[in-house]
């Protein structure tokens, strides 16, 4: 127990230390500095292969690469991880949950970090047909985080089909590999037909794919024995994702990357926290799996039609609930905070105006926010953690036990 708080906390502070040492030596404009240059002329210089390969455009193709980017969208994920976990493959939905959280957090970081342009539209053809397609068309380009999520995804799943068979068949290794290479390589040459991505962002978005999936398979055991078997998970996770919202650095111009990377984030924090509670009921390795005699295919669904709206009304709950109670706080504590998104009338003026003479009365407060290099909170960050944390909570906790006291 003491060697696990001790390197809990040798961890925690590393992470403090690195949020400093970045901050004072400038580390993210001396990168961007080096990088965004080159990167923009290797997206300029691509353009035209990008006209080249959208003559053949037709509106059977847009809806095709469309729809096929929805594959690893937000929506996605808010739809499939939960069934994942109420499938009985509680194992598989925790590691996707963390790996796809992990590949956020490096590829948004990297994207804000060299803050390079996607392909200009025009000359090139941008085609967003849903609003999650807009909001990424915000967002810095390289790398492509569409194909690097579904390296990572594609290539976790298949080692975990593969993990689970008997007798592992040459030809079902090469099968699998076949589909998740030809699912990859329709998703990023996807990216290039709709104009999102430069050839450049794919190929980086690959090769960081490759490293993160190669890097998560090593250690997917240990972390996911920590999560189900250890003691002071909570708490150490609890820190770990308050520090990583600061560990992050700030992009030219601000984009919906760190909003993903927040939501993330507390979903994280809610499956972690849901898991560690209850994974002796619902989540260990003997839970009854989809399509066995203890779990049939419609009481899947069942579980589905009370899991999916249950969730949406703690996501909302929880949203409601952190609107209330994050600016009273802060207003109690003396923080200074400001709200672009959820709270209209919190706006940076009356903020900064109203809790001034509080902040400079609170020392230590005051001093985090000048070691931070922040005058304000934004106070729709915390707003956006606590919901997606209620809502992965209640994925992993209070779901499961509904289906517990209804048969399911």
């Amino acid at each position: 127990m003491e060697d696990a708080t001790i390197w809990q906390g040798l961890f925690l502070c590393g992470i403090v230390s690195w949020i400093w040492v970045s901050s004072y030596l400038r580390l993210t404009q001396k990168f961007r500095s080096l990088l965004q240059p080159w990167v923009t002329r290797q997206v300029v210089d691509g353009a035209p292969f990008i006209i080249k390969i959208q003559k053949h455009q037709n509106s059977v193709l847009d809806a095709f690469f469309s729809g096929l980017s929805c594959v690893v969208s937000v929506p996605f994920y808010t739809a499939f991880l939960p069934l994942l976990f109420w499938s009985g493959h509680g194992r598989l939905a925790r590691q996707v949950t963390l790996l796809i959280a992990f590949c956020d957090y490096l590829g948004n970081s990297l994207k804000d970090v060299v803050s390079a342009p996607r392909p200009s539209c025009p000359p090139v053809r941008r085609i967003t047909a849903t609003k999650d397609e807009e909001d990424n068309a915000m967002e810095y380009g390289l790398p492509s985080s569409h194909t690097l999520n579904t390296v990572c995804l594609s290539g976790y799943l298949l080692h975990y089909v593969l993990s689970t068979l008997d007798n592992e068949s040459t030809s079902i290794l090469y099968c699998g590999i076949a589909l998740a290479s030809l699912l990859v390589g329709l998703i990023a040459f996807g990216r290039i037909y709709l104009g999102m991505h430069s050839v450049i962002d794919i190929i980086s978005g690959l090769a960081m794919g490759l490293v993160i999936l190669s890097f998560w398979l090593t250690v997917n055991e240990q972390i996911d024995n920590f999560i189900t078997s250890e003691k002071n998970v909570s708490s150490f996770w609890s820190a770990l994702c308050l520090l990583v919202l600061f560990a992050y650095p700030t992009p030219e111009f601000p984009t919906p990357s760190y909003e993903y990377h927040t939501a993330f984030n507390g979903v994280t924090l809610g499956i972690v926290t849901g898991v560690q509670q209850t994974y002796s009921q619902f989540h260990h390795e003997a839970v009854p799996r989809v399509f066995s005699k203890e779990l049939p295919f419609p009481a899947f669904i069942g579980r589905t039609l009370v899991g999916i709206p249950t969730i949406l009304i703690v996501k909302f709950c929880s949203k409601s609930l952190a609107k209330w109670v994050l600016p009273n706080v802060s207003n109690a504590l003396g923080i200074p905070i400001r709200s672009s998104t959820y709270i209209p009338k919190l706006n940076k003026g009356t903020a900064d105006g109203k809790k001034s003479d509080e902040a400079k009365n609170s020392g230590y407060l005051q001093k985090l926010c000048e070691f931070l290099n922040q005058d304000s909170f934004d106070v729709d960050t915390g707003i956006r953690f606590l919901q997606y944390a209620g809502l992965a909570w209640s994925v992993a906790d209070l779901v499961p036990s509904l289906f517990f006291h209804l048969n399911l």
